[in-house]
């Protein structure tokens, strides 16, 4: 008798259809096609195992299993739940006529309970797409694919329990989530807040523009100045994910493994601190089956870089071309896989090997060689992709010992949510430019072109500090930022002469000074 069932496969964050056919005939042989990997063909065992201890019957007989496109690689553990049903109607254990309008997919455990996978969330827009009339999902699973509306999600325990509801002995009701009220409900920033940080009023600054403009930053410090008590509190002052971008960070996680059991949708921008240690591929995302990296989980939030100079160089060079377009592609021989990953990085480091170059308390021994070189383990092309550069020292005993507490994240936000706003209503015509960082070359032109005194300070900066050439658009860019929070329509001398504040390293004399 032949027997479809229906489930998904999940490449990236593309979902394919997967047709399960099973048909057993008279015979003792177990086939299986349609490049199933490993885990796919070791679900023959854990199903045999499952239908034993819940009292059903593993057929006899010649049993071929197919999963269409039989072209299509298959990966992973979820095929066992639409797999094990296709099986036991094949084989006469039970009969239903809902097989076709439902997509399945779980893993079973020997003793028939369904244990969570991977890629709920995109499995679940994609049975919507093909107009199925429900899903059924393992309980851990369920509020995160119950997240689609019009499509019933059923979140089941265990085999019998799924068996139950296909033949009609039992009532199960799909789950239901107001997906706007619950991502408006859990909304609020409740993480560090910039109040606890004391004095460094320049840097909070120089961390508001990097915000109202999705710049990329760099803070450059000694130890213990707070780059990265502050780095921690730059998602509190960041505008709130709108719900197209909670969905698709949320389907990143999803395919991951990273969501927590119960969450529905990620409603607070990512922030993601990789240790210098990390490999190429745990960083950009790949491995044989071929998984989001650091930068993917970071999509539509911040991705951290403490310590930058510790990290391999060849590690870091794989950023340039993700900071530049926005996605990472990961080739293989037979298929491609595109992760999206838009995201501010943030870096920090110590100015020197023994970090007190720069440092009014501590002495720096290191020689002006010794500096240049470390700061040479960051590639020139990698430094043109960061748009504010600043200089942080240690924060003062007055400043430390006051009482008063630093400006509120909230506050600050509120201005960063407006500049941001500006930035989109001058965009709306551009496709995928969101903020001035994502500008290009003509729309510098455009939109931040300074008056004559402003290009006149721009040329007398550039020559006396020695700037380097790559710098003139990074500044043009941060300056149209601070213009906009400072809700200014053109682009003012004063606000060139802060943007030009923030490119330290770009000074020819920085590793001589001092």
């Amino acid at each position: 008798m032949l027997v479809k069932t229906y489930s998904a496969a999940v490449n990236g964050l593309d979902v394919t259809t997967v047709t399960i056919e099973v048909n057993i005939i008279k015979g003792v042989m177990f086939r299986f096609t349609g490049l199933g990997d490993a885990a796919v063909r070791e679900g023959r065992d854990r199903i045999a195992s499952a239908m034993q201890v819940n009292g059903f019957r593993f057929p006899t007989g010649d049993i071929t299993v197919n999963m269409a496109p039989a072209d299509l690689r298959k990966e992973g553990s979820g095929f066992d739940l639409p797999l094990a049903i296709a099986i036991l109607s094949a084989g006469g254990g039970m009969v239903s006529d809902k097989l076709s309008e439902y997509m399945m997919v779980g893993e079973l455990s020997l003793d028939g309970s369904l244990q969570p996978v991977r890629g709920a969330l995109p499995i679940a827009i994609r049975a919507r797409a093909e107009k199925y009339k429900g899903l059924i999902v393992p309980r851990q699973n369920v509020r995160e694919a119950a997240v689609v509306n019009n499509l019933e999600v059923y979140g089941m325990e265990t085999l019998p329990e799924v068996v139950s509801f296909l033949t009609g002995q039992s009532d199960a009701r799909p789950t239901m989530i107001d997906t706007r009220r619950e991502f408006y409900e859990r909304q609020s920033c409740a993480g560090p807040d910039f109040a606890d940080v004391r004095g460094q009023e320049t840097v909070k600054r120089a961390l508001e523009v990097a915000a109202a403009g999705g710049h990329n930053m760099i803070m450059i410090g000694p130890p213990g100045s707070g780059k990265s008590m502050m780095a921690k509190r730059l998602p509190s002052i960041l505008p709130p994910l709108s719900l197209a971008e909670s969905l698709e960070t949320t389907q990143i996680h999803s395919v991951a493994g990273k969501l927590g059991r119960g969450t529905s949708l990620i409603s607070v921008r990512p922030f993601r601190a990789p240790h210098h240690t990390i490999s190429e591929v745990a960083l950009v995302g790949g491995g044989m089956t071929p998984q989001p990296g650091e930068i993917s989980l970071a999509h539509n939030g911040v991705l951290f870089a403490d310590e930058l100079p510790e990290f391999n160089k060849s590690t870091l060079e794989v950023l340039r071309q993700p900071l530049e377009d926005h996605k990472i592609t990961i080739s293989r021989a037979k298929y491609t896989v595109e992760f999206p990953c838009s995201f501010m990085f943030v870096a920090s480091m110590n100015p020197c090997p023994c970090g007190y170059y720069g440092d009014p308390t501590h002495r720096c021994v290191c020689t002006p060689g010794q500096i240049q070189r470390y700061m040479n383990k960051i590639s020139g092309p990698l430094l043109d992709r960061i748009d504010i550069q600043t200089e942080i020292t240690p924060v003062p005993f007055k400043d430390i010992s006051s009482g008063a507490p630093g400006e509120p994240s909230a506050r600050i936000r509120e201005r960063v949510i407006r500049a941001r706003q500006i930035q989109e209503e001058r965009y709306k015509a551009d496709k995928g430019i969101h903020c001035n960082a994502q500008m290009t070359e003509r729309m510098i032109h455009i939109y931040a072109e300074p008056d004559n005194e402003g290009i006149e300070m721009l040329r007398t900066a550039m020559e006396r500090l020695s700037l380097s050439a790559r710098a003139y658009n990074r500044i043009l860019k941060v300056a149209r930022t601070i213009a906009d929070l400072a809700d200014s329509q053109p682009v003012r001398p004063e606000h060139i002469a802060e943007a030009v504040s923030y490119r330290n390293l770009d000074r020819g004399d920085w590793a001589e000074r001092g």
